[in-house]
């Protein structure tokens, strides 16, 4: 992955991957920005990749600019057409370091996923972040955060995943908190965005755990945005995993400098604007539900402590 830091470094970095003709998906929030393409999707999110990748027939690769789900757009067309992508992020998910996705509707609503995208680099611009409002910085920042713990202790680790995560928790933590105090701050937004490469890095190296697990459970089936859902469910999966990756977790809690991790997420998340899954829409009485969609997913299989169903459920009515 080639990885670049400053708008003005896209066209090169186009160049240099021999990219002439690419084909822009982005929301309608970017269109002011000058980009080269040949074309542009708009609609973001989308379930209609076939037809986006239609579209994009006269590209020779792709260029995404937003969030997660303008990202993960692309990747599925990446995935379906073979065509590289080139991603310029504008919120903290961390999206741009892995080659699997979900495809959402309009309504945010997940209609299946994959893999396969082909990454071919990543432009990363402080600049795009400054208007970024609190609630999408707090909960992508705080989504960055739980790639980084996870990464630490799920079935995937490795030392130079290890390396990624504690970098990047130590970063997002001595940054989040003036992001989150002074949005304009562009040195702590800068300082945001490098902890959350690093979290991303780290992602794409060792993989997801149950607390993701959890919040693409949610986030499938209410419509949740993941970084909010993350936000919620990365403390109580942290306490669920403690009696078998207590060392892993500790690492995590002194690069975040707090004695008690899970507790310095829940009050990092709480000044994001996040406190309980009932405030977002969930309905106590599906929460069931949600555990039996959660224990499937690659991430709980990856948990370091095996989550049945019933655990699950009981993880979730915790932060209900």
């Amino acid at each position: 992955m080639i990885v670049r830091w400053g708008l003005d470094q896209l066209a090169p970095l186009l160049g240099e991957l021999g990219i002439e003709r690419p084909f822009l998906v982005s929301s309608e929030r970017w269109a002011g920005l000058e980009l080269p393409a040949v074309g542009r999707w708009v609609e973001v999110p989308s379930d209609r990749v076939p037809e986006a990748s239609e579209a994009a027939a006269d590209a020779d690769g792709l260029l995404a600019v937003g969030g997660g789900s303008a990202i993960d757009l692309a990747k599925a067309i990446s995935a379906a057409t073979g065509r590289p992508m080139v991603s310029v992020p504008t919120t903290y998910s961390g999206s741009e370091w892995t080659t699997f996705f979900g495809v959402r509707d309009p309504d945010r609503r997940m209609k299946g996923g994959g893999t396969g995208a082909h990454l071919a680099g990543i432009v990363y611009e402080p600049k795009l972040f400054l208007e970024l409002p609190r609630d999408q910085s707090g909960g992508t920042a705080l989504n960055a955060l739980a790639h980084s713990a996870e990464a630490l202790y799920v079935a995937g680790r490795n030392p130079e995943g290890d390396e990624h995560a504690l970098a990047g928790a130590r970063l997002i933590a001595s940054s989040l908190p003036r992001v989150l105090d002074q949005g304009d701050d562009l040195e702590a937004r800068t300082t945001l965005l490098r902890g959350a490469m690093e979290a991303g890095a780290a992602l794409g190296s060792a993989g997801l755990g149950l607390g993701h697990a959890m919040a693409q459970a949610l986030g499938g089936r209410y419509g949740i945005a993941h970084g909010a859902a993350n936000a919620l469910t990365l403390p109580p999966a942290l306490r669920f995993n403690e009696p078998v990756a207590a060392n892993e977790i500790a690492r995590f809690g002194a690069a975040l400098g707090a004695d008690d991790p899970s507790g310095r997420v829940e009050e990092l998340a709480r000044a994001s604007g996040f406190e309980r899954l009932r405030d977002l829409g969930v309905p106590e009485d599906e929460l069931d539900e949600v555990a039996d969609a959660t224990a499937v997913r690659a991430g709980a299989k990856a948990n370091p402590r095996a989550a049945s169903p019933a655990e699950i459920a009981e993880l979730l009515r915790g932060i209900w």
